[in-house]
Protein backbone atom coordinates (compact mmCIF):
# COMPACT_ATOMS: atom_id res chain seq x y z
CA UNK A 1 0.00 0.00 0.00
CA UNK A 2 1.26 3.46 -0.86
CA UNK A 3 1.70 6.19 1.74
CA UNK A 4 -1.56 7.89 2.65
CA UNK A 5 -2.13 11.46 1.56
CA UNK A 6 -2.94 14.19 4.14
CA UNK A 7 -6.59 14.31 5.15
CA UNK A 8 -8.55 17.45 4.35
CA UNK A 9 -10.92 19.20 6.77
CA UNK A 10 -14.01 21.40 6.70
CA UNK A 11 -13.34 25.09 7.17
CA UNK A 12 -16.30 25.57 9.54
CA UNK A 13 -19.08 23.73 11.34
CA UNK A 14 -21.70 25.51 9.26
CA UNK A 15 -19.90 24.40 6.12
CA UNK A 16 -20.06 20.78 7.27
CA UNK A 17 -23.77 20.98 8.12
CA UNK A 18 -24.60 22.55 4.76
CA UNK A 19 -22.48 20.00 2.91
CA UNK A 20 -23.98 17.08 4.87
CA UNK A 21 -27.48 18.47 4.33
CA UNK A 22 -26.62 19.01 0.68
CA UNK A 23 -25.52 15.40 0.35
CA UNK A 24 -29.00 14.44 1.56
CA UNK A 25 -31.07 17.18 -0.11
CA UNK A 26 -31.32 16.57 -3.81
CA UNK A 27 -33.26 14.59 -6.38
CA UNK A 28 -34.18 12.11 -3.66
CA UNK A 29 -36.39 14.82 -2.15
CA UNK A 30 -37.69 16.69 -5.17
CA UNK A 31 -37.84 13.87 -7.74
CA UNK A 32 -37.94 10.51 -5.91
CA UNK A 33 -40.03 11.34 -2.82
CA UNK A 34 -43.03 12.79 -4.73
CA UNK A 35 -43.27 9.96 -7.24
CA UNK A 36 -42.94 7.29 -4.53
CA UNK A 37 -45.64 9.12 -2.55
CA UNK A 38 -47.88 9.07 -5.61
CA UNK A 39 -47.28 5.37 -6.22
CA UNK A 40 -47.80 4.35 -2.59
CA UNK A 41 -50.97 5.94 -1.30
CA UNK A 42 -50.26 9.63 -0.86
CA UNK A 43 -50.57 10.99 2.71
CA UNK A 44 -50.35 7.54 4.33
CA UNK A 45 -46.88 7.09 2.80
CA UNK A 46 -45.89 10.58 3.98
CA UNK A 47 -46.85 9.82 7.58
CA UNK A 48 -44.89 6.57 7.60
CA UNK A 49 -41.94 8.42 6.09
CA UNK A 50 -41.91 11.11 8.80
CA UNK A 51 -42.12 8.51 11.58
CA UNK A 52 -39.33 6.49 9.95
CA UNK A 53 -37.11 9.58 9.83
CA UNK A 54 -37.41 9.98 13.61
CA UNK A 55 -37.24 6.32 14.62
CA UNK A 56 -34.89 4.92 11.98
CA UNK A 57 -33.13 7.68 10.04
CA UNK A 58 -31.85 9.83 12.91
CA UNK A 59 -30.24 7.00 14.93
CA UNK A 60 -28.60 5.55 11.81
CA UNK A 61 -27.34 8.98 10.78
CA UNK A 62 -25.81 9.64 14.21
CA UNK A 63 -24.22 6.18 14.16
CA UNK A 64 -22.47 6.88 10.86
CA UNK A 65 -21.30 10.32 11.95
CA UNK A 66 -19.76 8.83 15.10
CA UNK A 67 -18.05 6.06 13.13
CA UNK A 68 -16.63 8.52 10.62
CA UNK A 69 -15.33 11.04 13.15
CA UNK A 70 -13.80 8.36 15.36
CA UNK A 71 -12.28 6.42 12.45
CA UNK A 72 -10.97 9.60 10.82
CA UNK A 73 -10.58 8.01 7.38
CA UNK A 74 -12.61 6.87 4.37
CA UNK A 75 -15.49 4.44 4.90
CA UNK A 76 -13.29 1.34 4.46
CA UNK A 77 -10.36 2.76 6.42
CA UNK A 78 -12.53 3.92 9.31
CA UNK A 79 -13.97 0.44 9.85
CA UNK A 80 -10.48 -1.06 9.52
CA UNK A 81 -9.22 1.45 12.10
CA UNK A 82 -12.01 0.57 14.54
CA UNK A 83 -11.98 -3.22 13.96
CA UNK A 84 -8.57 -4.23 12.57
CA UNK A 85 -8.13 -7.76 11.33
CA UNK A 86 -11.87 -8.44 10.96
CA UNK A 87 -14.31 -8.75 8.06
CA UNK A 88 -16.06 -5.46 8.95
CA UNK A 89 -14.15 -3.32 6.42
CA UNK A 90 -16.06 -5.26 3.77
CA UNK A 91 -19.14 -3.34 4.86
CA UNK A 92 -17.22 -0.25 3.78
CA UNK A 93 -16.63 -1.81 0.38
CA UNK A 94 -20.39 -2.35 0.08
CA UNK A 95 -20.81 1.39 0.69
CA UNK A 96 -18.31 2.17 -2.07
CA UNK A 97 -20.12 -0.14 -4.50
CA UNK A 98 -23.54 1.27 -3.58
CA UNK A 99 -22.41 4.87 -4.07
CA UNK A 100 -20.85 4.03 -7.42
CA UNK A 101 -23.93 2.28 -8.79
CA UNK A 102 -26.42 4.89 -7.57
CA UNK A 103 -24.15 7.66 -8.90
CA UNK A 104 -24.32 6.02 -12.33
CA UNK A 105 -28.13 6.27 -12.64
CA UNK A 106 -28.77 9.24 -10.35
CA UNK A 107 -26.59 11.36 -12.66
CA UNK A 108 -28.83 10.36 -15.57
CA UNK A 109 -31.83 11.92 -13.83
CA UNK A 110 -29.75 14.98 -12.96
CA UNK A 111 -28.89 15.19 -16.64
CA UNK A 112 -32.61 15.33 -17.41
CA UNK A 113 -32.86 18.34 -15.07
CA UNK A 114 -29.90 19.96 -16.81
CA UNK A 115 -31.52 19.47 -20.21
CA UNK A 116 -34.80 20.93 -18.92
CA UNK A 117 -32.96 23.96 -17.52
CA UNK A 118 -31.35 24.66 -20.89
CA UNK A 119 -34.56 24.04 -22.84
CA UNK A 120 -36.63 26.25 -20.53
CA UNK A 121 -34.07 29.05 -20.84
CA UNK A 122 -34.41 28.84 -24.62
CA UNK A 123 -38.20 28.96 -24.41
CA UNK A 124 -38.59 25.34 -25.51
CA UNK A 125 -41.02 22.74 -24.12
CA UNK A 126 -39.62 19.24 -23.88
CA UNK A 127 -41.94 16.26 -24.17
CA UNK A 128 -40.50 13.96 -21.54
CA UNK A 129 -41.29 10.67 -23.27
CA UNK A 130 -39.74 11.83 -26.54
CA UNK A 131 -36.69 13.31 -24.81
CA UNK A 132 -36.00 10.28 -22.59
CA UNK A 133 -36.20 8.00 -25.65
CA UNK A 134 -33.55 10.07 -27.52
CA UNK A 135 -30.12 8.53 -26.79
CA UNK A 136 -28.06 11.47 -28.07
CA UNK A 137 -29.49 14.28 -25.88
CA UNK A 138 -29.85 12.02 -22.84
CA UNK A 139 -26.25 10.77 -22.98
CA UNK A 140 -24.92 14.28 -23.64
CA UNK A 141 -26.71 15.80 -20.64
CA UNK A 142 -25.63 12.82 -18.51
CA UNK A 143 -21.99 13.27 -19.52
CA UNK A 144 -21.98 17.04 -18.92
CA UNK A 145 -23.50 16.70 -15.47
CA UNK A 146 -21.13 13.92 -14.43
CA UNK A 147 -18.11 15.91 -15.65
CA UNK A 148 -19.29 18.86 -13.55
CA UNK A 149 -19.50 16.59 -10.50
CA UNK A 150 -15.98 15.30 -11.12
CA UNK A 151 -14.60 18.82 -11.48
CA UNK A 152 -16.01 19.83 -8.07
CA UNK A 153 -14.74 16.72 -6.27
CA UNK A 154 -11.34 17.15 -7.90
CA UNK A 155 -11.11 20.64 -6.32
CA UNK A 156 -11.23 19.12 -2.84
CA UNK A 157 -13.35 19.25 0.30
CA UNK A 158 -13.17 22.92 1.29
CA UNK A 159 -12.55 24.59 -2.07
CA UNK A 160 -15.02 22.41 -3.97
CA UNK A 161 -17.69 20.69 -1.90
CA UNK A 162 -18.06 23.16 0.98
CA UNK A 163 -17.96 26.30 -1.18
CA UNK A 164 -20.71 25.09 -3.55
CA UNK A 165 -22.91 23.93 -0.67
CA UNK A 166 -22.71 27.24 1.21
CA UNK A 167 -23.57 29.42 -1.78
CA UNK A 168 -26.24 27.56 -3.68
CA UNK A 169 -28.49 25.62 -1.29
CA UNK A 170 -30.29 28.75 0.05
CA UNK A 171 -31.30 29.68 -3.50
CA UNK A 172 -33.02 26.32 -3.93
CA UNK A 173 -35.20 27.10 -0.91
CA UNK A 174 -36.22 30.46 -2.30
CA UNK A 175 -37.30 29.08 -5.66
CA UNK A 176 -39.10 26.12 -4.12
CA UNK A 177 -41.14 28.63 -2.13
CA UNK A 178 -42.06 30.54 -5.30
CA UNK A 179 -43.17 27.36 -7.10
CA UNK A 180 -45.07 26.16 -4.00
CA UNK A 181 -47.11 29.38 -3.82
CA UNK A 182 -48.02 29.16 -7.50
CA UNK A 183 -48.85 25.46 -7.33
CA UNK A 184 -51.29 25.70 -4.40
CA UNK A 185 -53.07 28.68 -5.98
CA UNK A 186 -53.88 26.87 -9.25
CA UNK A 187 -57.61 26.17 -9.81
CA UNK A 188 -58.37 22.67 -8.54
CA UNK A 189 -55.21 22.45 -6.41
CA UNK A 190 -57.24 21.68 -3.29
CA UNK A 191 -57.75 18.05 -4.35
CA UNK A 192 -53.98 17.62 -4.49
CA UNK A 193 -53.53 19.13 -1.04
CA UNK A 194 -56.13 16.72 0.39
CA UNK A 195 -54.48 13.77 -1.34
CA UNK A 196 -51.14 14.76 0.12
CA UNK A 197 -52.22 15.65 3.68
CA UNK A 198 -55.26 13.44 4.45
CA UNK A 199 -54.11 9.82 4.89
CA UNK A 200 -56.04 6.73 3.82
CA UNK A 201 -54.56 4.05 6.10
CA UNK A 202 -56.27 1.35 4.09
CA UNK A 203 -53.50 1.81 1.52
CA UNK A 204 -50.76 0.81 3.95
CA UNK A 205 -49.13 -2.58 3.53
CA UNK A 206 -45.71 -4.17 4.01
CA UNK A 207 -44.46 -2.96 0.63
CA UNK A 208 -45.39 0.66 1.40
CA UNK A 209 -43.64 0.44 4.78
CA UNK A 210 -40.49 -0.98 3.18
CA UNK A 211 -40.43 1.68 0.49
CA UNK A 212 -40.93 4.45 3.05
CA UNK A 213 -37.99 3.22 5.15
CA UNK A 214 -35.92 2.77 1.99
CA UNK A 215 -36.73 6.34 0.93
CA UNK A 216 -35.62 7.62 4.35
CA UNK A 217 -32.25 5.96 3.85
CA UNK A 218 -31.97 7.13 0.25
CA UNK A 219 -32.90 10.68 1.17
CA UNK A 220 -30.90 11.06 4.40
CA UNK A 221 -27.85 9.41 2.90
CA UNK A 222 -27.59 6.63 5.51
CA UNK A 223 -26.18 3.30 4.41
CA UNK A 224 -24.04 4.86 1.71
CA UNK A 225 -20.92 5.72 3.68
CA UNK A 226 -21.43 9.39 2.71
CA UNK A 227 -21.79 10.52 6.32
CA UNK A 228 -18.89 8.37 7.50
CA UNK A 229 -16.69 9.94 4.83
CA UNK A 230 -17.86 13.50 5.51
CA UNK A 231 -17.53 13.07 9.30
CA UNK A 232 -13.95 11.90 8.86
CA UNK A 233 -13.11 15.50 7.87
CA UNK A 234 -14.48 16.82 11.22
CA UNK A 235 -12.59 17.84 14.33
CA UNK A 236 -13.46 16.03 17.56
CA UNK A 237 -15.23 19.04 19.12
CA UNK A 238 -18.15 19.12 16.67
CA UNK A 239 -21.51 18.27 18.39
CA UNK A 240 -22.81 15.35 16.35
CA UNK A 241 -26.36 15.04 17.79
CA UNK A 242 -27.06 18.65 16.88
CA UNK A 243 -25.63 18.12 13.40
CA UNK A 244 -27.87 15.05 12.94
CA UNK A 245 -30.97 17.03 13.88
CA UNK A 246 -30.08 19.87 11.51
CA UNK A 247 -29.38 17.60 8.56
CA UNK A 248 -32.42 15.36 9.09
CA UNK A 249 -34.69 18.34 9.72
CA UNK A 250 -33.62 20.26 6.63
CA UNK A 251 -33.79 17.17 4.44
CA UNK A 252 -37.27 16.17 5.64
CA UNK A 253 -38.60 19.70 5.28
CA UNK A 254 -37.42 19.87 1.67
CA UNK A 255 -39.10 16.55 0.88
CA UNK A 256 -42.39 17.63 2.45
CA UNK A 257 -42.33 20.98 0.64
CA UNK A 258 -41.53 19.22 -2.65
CA UNK A 259 -44.65 17.06 -2.31
CA UNK A 260 -46.78 20.07 -1.46
CA UNK A 261 -45.27 21.82 -4.46
CA UNK A 262 -46.03 19.02 -6.92
CA UNK A 263 -49.29 17.28 -5.95
CA UNK A 264 -51.57 20.35 -6.03
CA UNK A 265 -50.27 20.98 -9.54
CA UNK A 266 -50.71 17.31 -10.48
CA UNK A 267 -54.41 17.39 -9.60
CA UNK A 268 -55.00 20.91 -10.93
CA UNK A 269 -53.59 19.86 -14.31
CA UNK A 270 -55.37 16.51 -14.40
CA UNK A 271 -52.21 14.39 -14.14
CA UNK A 272 -51.96 10.91 -12.64
CA UNK A 273 -50.34 11.12 -9.17
CA UNK A 274 -48.93 7.63 -9.75
CA UNK A 275 -47.05 8.88 -12.79
CA UNK A 276 -43.75 7.35 -11.69
CA UNK A 277 -40.23 8.74 -12.19
CA UNK A 278 -41.34 11.22 -14.87
CA UNK A 279 -43.85 12.97 -12.56
CA UNK A 280 -41.71 16.03 -11.77
CA UNK A 281 -40.59 16.50 -15.36
CA UNK A 282 -44.15 16.20 -16.70
CA UNK A 283 -45.88 18.45 -14.17
CA UNK A 284 -43.60 21.37 -13.32
CA UNK A 285 -43.17 22.63 -16.91
CA UNK A 286 -46.96 23.04 -17.06
CA UNK A 287 -46.89 24.98 -13.79
CA UNK A 288 -44.20 27.30 -15.11
CA UNK A 289 -46.13 27.82 -18.34
CA UNK A 290 -49.03 29.23 -16.29
CA UNK A 291 -46.89 31.60 -14.20
CA UNK A 292 -46.03 35.21 -14.97
CA UNK A 293 -42.31 35.09 -15.76
CA UNK A 294 -42.53 31.34 -15.95
CA UNK A 295 -39.57 31.04 -18.31
CA UNK A 296 -37.30 32.76 -15.81
CA UNK A 297 -38.63 30.89 -12.78
CA UNK A 298 -38.59 27.57 -14.64
CA UNK A 299 -35.02 28.09 -15.80
CA UNK A 300 -33.86 28.99 -12.31
CA UNK A 301 -35.76 26.13 -10.70
CA UNK A 302 -34.38 23.41 -12.97
CA UNK A 303 -30.93 24.99 -12.68
CA UNK A 304 -31.06 24.77 -8.92
CA UNK A 305 -32.52 21.28 -9.12
CA UNK A 306 -29.28 20.47 -10.92
CA UNK A 307 -27.36 22.13 -8.10
CA UNK A 308 -29.29 20.13 -5.49
CA UNK A 309 -28.43 16.99 -7.41
CA UNK A 310 -24.79 18.10 -7.52
CA UNK A 311 -24.54 18.35 -3.74
CA UNK A 312 -25.64 14.72 -3.59
CA UNK A 313 -23.57 13.33 -6.46
CA UNK A 314 -20.38 14.95 -5.21
CA UNK A 315 -20.94 13.09 -1.93
CA UNK A 316 -21.54 9.82 -3.79
CA UNK A 317 -18.39 10.35 -5.84
CA UNK A 318 -16.39 11.40 -2.78
CA UNK A 319 -16.89 7.97 -1.14
CA UNK A 320 -14.97 5.92 -3.75
CA UNK A 321 -12.58 8.81 -4.41
CA UNK A 322 -11.71 9.12 -0.71
CA UNK A 323 -11.08 5.37 -0.60
CA UNK A 324 -8.71 5.52 -3.58
CA UNK A 325 -6.91 8.59 -2.24
CA UNK A 326 -6.54 7.44 1.36
CA UNK A 327 -6.11 3.69 0.92
CA UNK A 328 -4.44 3.38 -2.48
CA UNK A 329 -2.45 6.60 -2.68
CA UNK A 330 -4.10 7.72 -5.93
CA UNK A 331 -4.11 11.46 -6.63
CA UNK A 332 -7.46 13.20 -6.05
CA UNK A 333 -7.69 14.27 -9.70
CA UNK A 334 -6.85 10.80 -10.99
CA UNK A 335 -9.32 9.14 -8.65
CA UNK A 336 -12.12 11.58 -9.47
CA UNK A 337 -11.82 11.26 -13.23
CA UNK A 338 -11.30 7.49 -13.16
CA UNK A 339 -14.38 6.85 -11.02
CA UNK A 340 -16.40 9.43 -12.97
CA UNK A 341 -15.50 7.84 -16.30
CA UNK A 342 -16.37 4.37 -15.02
CA UNK A 343 -19.69 5.67 -13.66
CA UNK A 344 -20.55 7.10 -17.08
CA UNK A 345 -19.96 3.75 -18.77
CA UNK A 346 -21.92 1.92 -16.07
CA UNK A 347 -24.77 4.43 -16.39
CA UNK A 348 -25.35 4.02 -20.13
CA UNK A 349 -27.90 1.18 -19.72
CA UNK A 350 -29.85 3.33 -17.22
CA UNK A 351 -29.70 6.33 -19.54
CA UNK A 352 -31.20 4.22 -22.33
CA UNK A 353 -33.79 2.44 -20.16
CA UNK A 354 -36.61 5.01 -20.43
CA UNK A 355 -37.43 4.29 -24.05
CA UNK A 356 -33.98 4.69 -25.59
CA UNK A 357 -33.26 0.98 -26.10
CA UNK A 358 -36.05 -1.59 -25.95
CA UNK A 359 -34.14 -4.26 -24.03
CA UNK A 360 -32.92 -1.87 -21.32
CA UNK A 361 -36.42 -0.39 -21.05
CA UNK A 362 -38.37 -3.65 -20.86
CA UNK A 363 -36.10 -5.94 -18.81
CA UNK A 364 -37.99 -7.00 -15.68
CA UNK A 365 -36.51 -8.12 -12.36
CA UNK A 366 -36.99 -7.57 -8.62
CA UNK A 367 -40.52 -6.34 -9.27
CA UNK A 368 -39.25 -3.47 -11.45
CA UNK A 369 -39.20 -2.84 -15.19
CA UNK A 370 -36.25 -1.10 -16.83
CA UNK A 371 -32.59 -1.05 -15.81
CA UNK A 372 -32.91 2.19 -13.85
CA UNK A 373 -35.88 0.94 -11.82
CA UNK A 374 -34.14 -2.37 -11.09
CA UNK A 375 -30.94 -0.68 -9.91
CA UNK A 376 -32.91 1.77 -7.79
CA UNK A 377 -34.80 -1.08 -6.11
CA UNK A 378 -31.72 -3.26 -5.51
CA UNK A 379 -29.13 -0.62 -4.62
CA UNK A 380 -31.21 2.46 -3.77
CA UNK A 381 -33.40 0.51 -1.32
CA UNK A 382 -32.33 -3.09 -0.66
CA UNK A 383 -28.58 -2.69 -0.24
CA UNK A 384 -29.02 0.45 1.90
CA UNK A 385 -31.11 -1.59 4.34
CA UNK A 386 -28.46 -4.31 4.50
CA UNK A 387 -25.58 -1.85 5.02
CA UNK A 388 -27.45 0.09 7.71
CA UNK A 389 -28.21 -3.16 9.55
CA UNK A 390 -24.54 -4.19 9.39
CA UNK A 391 -23.32 -0.81 10.65
CA UNK A 392 -25.83 -0.95 13.51
CA UNK A 393 -24.68 -4.45 14.47
CA UNK A 394 -21.07 -3.27 14.26
CA UNK A 395 -21.64 -0.39 16.68
CA UNK A 396 -23.86 -2.28 19.11
CA UNK A 397 -22.02 -5.61 19.30
CA UNK A 398 -18.55 -5.33 17.81
CA UNK A 399 -17.49 -1.77 18.73
CA UNK A 400 -19.88 -1.45 21.71
CA UNK A 401 -22.17 1.49 22.39
CA UNK A 402 -19.82 2.96 25.00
Amino acid sequence: MQAQQPLEHWRSRAGFILAAAGSAIGLGNIWRFPYLTGENGGAAFVMVYVVAVALVGLPLMLNELVLGRRGGRDVVGSLRELAPGTFWPWTGFLCVICCFVVLSYYSVVAGWALAYAVATALGLRLDFAAFAASPGPVLLSFAVFLAWTVAIVQAGVAAGIERWSRRLMPLLWLLMLVVLIRSVTLPGAGAGVRYYLHPDFGKLNAEVLLKAVGQVMFSLGVGWGLLITYASYLDRSHPLPRASLWVAGLDTLVALVAGLMIFPAVFALGRDPAGGPALTFQTLPDVFARMPGGVVIGTLFFSLLVVAALTSTIAMLEVPVAWLVREKGVSRAGAAWSVGGAAFVAGIPSALSVGGVRFFSEVHWAGQTGVMGILDQVFGTGLLLVISLLLSVFTGWRWSVE
